[in-house]
């Protein structure tokens, strides 16, 4: 019986990088698994279930972009190697400067990477983003034209690129869509604190740009079976696989800002619509006013509902819209390919009003709902 792999997560706290340790630690899947983060367990929001995936015994503080760091997070107490090493570190913040993810993302990236080589890792794959396309409405493939529309997808990209020349590394890249499910803190959650706002001061929510912009989604735990399914595939075959697999990881549901609206509206019981062209073409112009606008509607009775609701501590929730985001740019992505090469199922096709029930119940459980 050959002994299962062994698996470094580096981003182990991260929102992915929980996820992905429950899934190892669910069926049982890991000889050992460590979870590396800067980050303290205590300090990172993690709900009851991930208490013995995430436990003190597996996890090891520590900056991996740094050097000095490398040894003691890929060293095994048996001397033997890591079978695989997934990246799911780096800033995932929006709106910050280029040298912030120069050194949280990009410099993350390298310095993991190169050390996978020089231990000859069985396969090491790297979460990207699939922001790295040119938008378009039409679904983008793997080979389709790059250009990233965010910063902190430049950098990505850049790390994809680079990592793909380090000599040894038997490398995967896997593209993610907006990535949602229990507990998130990101994209989706922006939504529905603003609706819970909306829904509050008894206005309608209107959105900017149209409703059939595509804003692709896919289920955290997809996401983690996806990682593993990947690695998996990876290591059947003698390594390197040339040229570096890529690979779209986003639901069937070809999620848009329509779908988004008719689910909130559904859930909320609150008027939503969308704002005529003339709006959106005054908002493309004049961007930074109209989020300092929307930010200054919501902030304000989001902390009035929660102090009403007695949350003293804080929470990751906020209705704070990023620059960054509100651009009226696609993010729509062909995941077939994945789905071709490795026979890879969803389990959550699409975003549903029960899918996005079972987030807000999430966040009741944590107290974090007002």
């Amino acid at each position: 019986m050959e002994e299962k792999p062994a698996v470094l997560i580096i981003g182990g706290l991260g929102y992915v990088g929980r996820f992905f340790a429950l899934h190892l630690h669910e069926n049982n899947l890991a000889s050992e698994v460590r979870l590396v983060d800067k980050h303290l367990p205590e300090l990172a929001w993690l709900a009851p279930e991930f208490n013995e995936a995430c436990s003190r015994e597996k996890f090891m503080q520590a900056d991996a972009s740094r050097e000095q760091s490398l040894q003691r997070i890929f060293d095994r107490a048996n001397g033997k190697q890591f079978d695989y090493v997934f990246n799911c570190g780096g800033e995932t913040r929006y709106s910050q400067e280029d040298e912030v993810y120069r050194v949280r993302s990009y410099a993350l990236s390298m310095a993991v990477g190169r050390e996978a080589a020089k231990r000859n890792v069985k396969c090491f794959v790297e979460i990207s983003t699939g922001m790295v396309y040119k938008p378009d409405s039409v679904p983008r493939k793997e080979t389709d034209k790059l250009k990233p529309w965010l910063k902190l997808a430049k950098w990505k990209l850049t790390a994809e690129e680079d990592l793909a020349k380090v000599e040894g590394l038997n490398l995967m890249v896997m593209r993610m869509a907006h990535v949602y499910g229990p507990y998130t803190s990101k994209f989706i959650s922006t939504a529905l604190c603003m609706a819970r706002v909306y829904q509050f001061l008894g206005k309608e929510m209107k959105w900017l740009w149209k409703e059939d912009l595509r804003t692709n989604t896919v289920h955290v735990e997809d996401v983690a079976r996806a990682l593993w399914t990947g690695a998996e595939w990876y290591a059947k075959v003698p390594a390197p696989r040339k040229p570096v697999p890529v690979f779209n990881i986003v639901d069937h549901g070809n999620t848009s800002q329509g779908t988004m609206a008719k689910i909130i509206h559904d859930t909320f019981n609150i008027d939503t619509g969308f704002h005529g062209t003339i709006i959106s073409a005054f908002a493309r112009l004049n961007l930074d006013h109209v989020v300092d606008d929307v930010n200054d509607e919501t902030l304000d009775p989001w902390a009035d509902l929660q102090t009403k609701a007695g949350i003293s501590q804080t929470t990751p929730l906020s209705p704070f819209m990023e620059r960054e985001l509100l651009k009226d740019t696609d993010l729509s992505l062909d995941g077939s390919a994945f789905e071709r090469a490795t026979g890879f199922q969803y389990q959550h096709p699409k975003l549903t009003k029960d899918e996005v029930e079972k987030v807000l119940e999430s966040y009741r459980k944590m107290g974090w709902w007002p």
